[in-house]
C-alpha cells in the first residue's frame, strides 16, 4: 500500500491545500513537435493524464507532491515519456510504472509549502531524439523579476473546461516578485521563500488545470515546478511554482544518496 513508502514523511502533511493547479496551459500556443523532450505524462492506467513531470534522471521523475500522488493511486500510475499528442499513440511513446513515490519531507499540504515530489521508475527510459533528461539549476540559485520563462502542459485552456486540446501547449510567463506576490493586493503573505511566482500583470496567461507537476523553464533549465494559484491567469494572482532551486541537494540526495534507506521497494 501506498502508506509504507510515505512512513518517513506522512507525519508532516498537513491539512487539504487551498486553490490547487490542478489546471492546463490558459493563453498560450501549440508547441513545436517533440520540442521538449523531458516533460513526461502521467496517467491512469486508463490512459487519462492527470498531470505533468520532468524527467531528471532515466530513472526519476521530477513533479508536484500536491496532486500528483492522491489521483489516480500509485498503484493505477503509468509514466509516459516521448508523448506529444497525448491520448494518441504515436510510436515515440515509452511507459513506465513507478516503483518508490517520494515526497519531500516539510511539504505541507495547508501552505503548499516544499510541494514538490520524486518518482522512481521500474525500468529506465531510453534517451533519444524523443526524449531526454531535464537540465535543473545549481542549489539556491534564482531568477530575476522580469525574466520570461516557459511552462507547457497538456488539457483545458480555461478554468471553465471545455474540450481537452490533444497536443501538447505552452505559454511563457515572466517571473513576478514575492514582495509583490505577497502583497495584500495578491497573495497576502502566503507566498514562501520555496515558492516562485510567474505571470503578467494584465493576467490571461497561465498553467491551469492538469499542468500540476509540471516545468516552469527559465534559461533552459527547470526552476519551478507547477504548484497552485487562485484561478487562472487573473490579474491578481500569479501561477505559483516550487523553487526547484532550494531543493537541488535533496533531489541529489535522494537520487544518488542515502536519503531512500527509510523507503521499502515498492513490487
Amino acid at each position: 500500500m501506498l502508506f509504507e513508502f510515505f512512513l518517513c514523511v506522512f507525519n508532516v502533511l498537513g491539512k487539504e491545500s487551498k486553490v490547487l493547479r490542478n489546471s492546463r496551459i490558459v493563453g498560450g500556443h501549440t508547441a513545436a513537435p517533440n520540442s521538449i523532450r523531458y516533460l513526461v505524462s502521467l496517467k491512469s492506467t486508463s490512459g487519462q493524464h492527470f498531470c505533468g513531470g520532468s524527467l531528471v534522471h532515466r530513472y526519476w521523475v521530477l513533479t508536484a507532491a500536491h496532486y500528483c500522488w492522491r489521483k489516480p493511486q500509485a498503484e493505477q500510475m503509468m509514466i509516459v515519456a516521448g508523448d506529444y499528442k497525448v491520448n494518441i499513440f504515436e510510436g515515440t511513446e515509452q511507459y513506465a510504472k513507478p516503483r518508490i513515490l517520494v515526497i519531500h519531507p516539510l511539504y505541507n499540504r495547508s501552505t503548499n509549502n516544499a510541494d514538490i515530489m520524486l518518482i522512481k521508475l521500474r525500468a529506465p527510459m531510453v534517451l533519444n531524439k524523443y526524449v531526454s533528461l531535464a537540465p535543473l539549476p545549481r542549489q539556491g540559485t534564482g531568477v530575476a523579476e522580469g525574466h520570461v520563462c516557459r511552462v507547457s502542459g497538456w488539457g483545458y485552456n480555461s478554468l471553465e473546461g471545455g474540450q481537452v486540446p490533444v497536443t501538447l501547449r505552452t505559454v511563457t510567463v515572466p517571473i513576478v516578485s514575492t514582495a509583490r506576490c505577497n502583497s495584500s493586493d495578491s497573495f497576502n503573505g502566503n507566498i514562501t521563500a520555496n515558492m516562485i511566482c510567474a505571470g503578467y500583470s494584465t493576467g490571461g496567461k497561465d498553467a491551469c488545470k492538469g499542468d500540476s507537476g509540471g516545468p516552469l523553464v527559465c534559461d533552459r533549465r527547470i526552476y519551478g515546478v507547477v504548484s497552485w494559484g487562485n484561478g487562472c491567469g487573473d490579474a491578481k494572482f500569479p501561477g505559483v511554482y516550487t523553487a526547484v532551486s532550494r531543493f537541488r541537494r535533496w533531489i541529489d540526495q535522494t537520487i544518488y544518496g542515502s536519503y531512500l534507506r527509510c523507503f521499502k521497494p515498492w513490487r
